[in-house]
């Protein structure tokens, strides 16, 4: 991009603060409107709700900001592309996707959008474009070619389906096709796809892998998403755990995801979850405890209350066996579990083990709760190089 196209861009920042959210729901309605078929790659949920388009809202204007160092970008670039890989965008999407991202800038800003600007958007969505079709597509060739790997979807059988807690159960999937499983890292996620009735449209949802990479089948432990405060129930999770039993067939996307276990290190571990965000987690502590007994592990979860605690026996029992293990369990309320307490998680008041030097931390669960223990470690001298997370919902979190 040249300076006058990287001017112009950066032309439109004060726009995109104002009114990035109102271009990009209007961007959406449109390419809906248009391209229905798109209903299927994109979360319709997410849509409905207003959270994809203030995604890219965000998404635009960090580009926007960026746009003489995009290199800054690219552990966001890492991110999307596998976001996109997991869903099948292809590199035909992105045509359509900038066709409508343009008409979108010219209708909503009307006379304030020239030729001049929207060739100006088309030439850094160009090279944008290039660089996540490029990144996807190393992604797509990298997961059909590894041993047991596949492109696209794959169909899976359910082979088993096991209440975890009052709303996460785990299902067990194993390929119609005989085939093998490929190796995945340890807090990477598969995609699921259903068709949701209501909508007439095929959904994908992605679910952390919740068992060690090398077991027999693929695990997902999907938490039955309920309505609340405006917020309609999870449609493909409820279906999941009312209308998919065992024996019955699901669509699965290889694995991808760019938040897991770093095994090229001997470094203490420290794992922080959420509720649902404890399913990565099991499958990292798993691995630890399969491979790397010299690393110590503290596991720190909380949760609503014993009710919706999922692999507490398990955890408790893995903890009893393996001398490498600690494990804090954190309840808001009781019933509680015989090895959790009643509190709210303090990271600096667990001392010394936790804030052990060298360790790295592995945080999921949603955005508040990720921002908070984030903020904690900053505070107790923790940097971010060593602080990885994962937000079970679009965008991302700063560490």
């Amino acid at each position: 991009m040249d300076a006058q196209v990287r001017n112009l861009v950066k032309a439109t920042i004060p726009v995109l603060k104002e009114h990035g959210v109102a271009l990009t729901s209007y961007f959406y309605q449109r390419m809906f409107r248009h391209n229905p078929e798109l209903h299927q790659i994109f979360n319709r949920s997410h849509s409905d709700t207003g959270k994809q388009a203030m995604a890219l809202a965000g998404a635009v204007l960090a580009y926007a900001e960026n746009i003489d160092d995009p290199s800054v970008l690219a552990p966001v670039i890492t991110l999307i592309a596998h976001k996109h890989a997991s869903l099948g965008i292809r590199a035909e999407h992105y045509p359509i996707v900038g066709k409508h991202l343009l008409a979108s800038i010219k209708e909503v800003l009307g006379d304030a959008a020239n030729d001049e600007l929207i060739n100006a958007w088309g030439v850094a969505y160009g090279v944008l474009a290039d660089v996540l079709i490029e990144a996807e597509g190393k992604l797509y060739a990298e997961a059909a070619t590894r041993d047991g790997g596949w492109s696209g979807w794959r169909p899976f059988r359910i082979t088993d389906k096991v209440a975890e807690s009052a709303e996460i159960t785990s299902f067990y999937l194993t390929p119609t096709d005989g085939g093998a499983l490929p190796a995945f890292r340890p807090g990477q996620y598969t995609t699921v796809r259903v068709f949701v009735p209501e909508w007439n449209v095929m959904q994908p949802r992605q679910y952390s892998l919740s068992d060690a990479p090398g077991s027999a089948a693929f695990r997902i432990s999907v938490k039955r998403e309920p309505g609340s405060d405006g917020t309609p129930a999870g449609r493909v999770s409820n279906r999941l755990h009312a209308d998919y039993n065992k024996g019955d067939i699901i669509d699965l996307a290889p694995p991808f995801g760019d938040f897991y276990l770093h095994e090229d290190r001997d470094t203490p571990v420290v794992l922080i979850s959420g509720g649902v965000g404890i399913t990565p987690m099991i499958s990292m502590l798993k691995h630890l405890i399969a491979t790397a007994k010299n690393r110590p592990v503290q596991f720190i979860h909380t949760c609503r209350n014993a009710d919706v605690l999922a692999f507490g026996a398990r955890l408790h029992k893995a903890a009893g066996d393996n001398p490498q293990l600690t494990v804090h369990i954190y309840h808001d309320a009781a019933p509680v579990a015989e090895f959790g307490v009643i509190g709210s998680l303090d990271l600096g008041e667990l001392g010394a083990a936790v804030l052990a030097p060298g360790a790295d931390y592995y945080l999921c669960g949603p955005t508040g709760f990720l921002e908070t223990h984030i903020a904690r470690l900053h505070e107790l001298g923790v940097e971010s190089a060593r602080i990885h997370a994962e937000i079970f919902s679009t965008g991302g979190v700063a560490v």
